[in-house]
């Protein structure tokens, strides 16, 4: 994937986390994705592979805030949101924002926070805002959430809901690392402190324009006829329960869109989008029966249809 990355901006910022997070090249390209699509991400995978030190490279990285929310199942919707607090010497009460408030929160191990802590994520995810005690506070921008959950967990953990999932833009696996990567891993240590030393190679002004001429980038309508049609057999499909939401659809324009900005372009083309699908489709979708992979299904759809010239 990095071999067609041209856009120079882009390219500086990976050469950046790549010298922290060996063997983590795709993880962070799409990541940057989801980040400057404006998007939500949920990093399904093993504990210990760098879903944290993703984060945190991130972060620092685009020089934004960072908050962390560790999940348990005694986690309140306002040890995420904060709350409003007695002030004895004004005789008034003072809210104490929480973790929510900053521009990018790991939320980690998002499916062990019970449905009502998780619910509390909805409002600031779709809206960029929380509403306390009956007053609604806007989310610094840009504004970036970051889940982490183990695949194998079972005992615990509350599983997302479908409102939930489809409120990430996309979900990805960082997955392990090749020889050479985790050989150079061992050689060098942990690297979580030099994560902590990462200079911003981006200004936020800067972030918030490259999300703006990614809204700019060019899509034609035979490619939006394309996705209506894949969409719609999702739709209708016998093997799928649930098809793809309109929200979906979206999320799989705006990806292509970032996708097509990296590699230098201002015109989205078919590729772009089928790049996207593994990572923007899959967890929005429920089969009738599991004896066949989502990706063997999403590939019969997209082989079923034209694909534009």
């Amino acid at each position: 994937m990095i071999e067609k990355i041209k856009n120079q901006k882009i390219l500086q910022i990976i050469e950046s986390l790549q010298n922290c997070l060996q063997g983590k090249e795709k993880a962070i390209i799409l990541s940057l994705i989801a980040i400057f699509s404006k998007g939500h991400l949920l990093i399904e995978d093993f504990p210990g592979l760098g879903k944290t030190s993703l984060a945190v490279a991130i972060s620092k990285v685009l020089g934004l805030s960072f908050g962390r929310i560790q999940c348990t199942n005694d986690l309140l919707p306002t040890d995420i949101t904060g709350l409003s607090i007695y002030n004895k010497n004004t005789g008034e009460f003072e809210f104490k924002a929480g973790p929510i408030f900053n521009n990018i929160v790991l939320v980690d191990e998002i499916n062990r926070a019970t449905p009502k802590t998780q619910s509390a994520l909805l409002e600031a995810m779709a809206e960029e805002q929380v509403t306390v005690d009956g007053k609604t506070y806007k989310l610094p921008k840009p504004f970036f959430v970051i889940a982490t959950q183990n695949p194998v967990e079972i005992y615990g953990t509350f599983p997302l809901p479908e409102s939930q999932l489809d409120r990430f833009m996309m979900k990805i696996s960082i997955g392990y690392p090749d020889k050479e990567s985790e050989k150079q891993i061992l050689k060098g240590g942990s690297s979580r402190e030099s994560l902590y030393k990462i200079t911003a190679a981006i200004e936020k002004d800067e972030i918030l324009k490259i999300q703006d001429e990614i809204k700019q980038i060019y899509v034609s309508d035979k490619i939006i006829n394309w996705i209506i049609d894949f969409v719609n057999t999702t739709r209708q499909d016998n093997r799928i329960l649930l098809g793809i939401s309109t929200r979906a659809a979206l999320a799989l324009t705006v990806t292509a869109k970032a996708y097509a900005y990296f590699c230098g372009r201002d015109y989205v083309i078919p590729e772009d989008v089928k790049e996207m699908i593994p990572f923007v489709v899959p967890h929005r979708i429920i089969l009738k029966e599991e004896t066949t992979s989502k990706q063997e299904v999403i590939s019969s759809i997209l082989q079923s249809i034209s694909t534009p010239p």
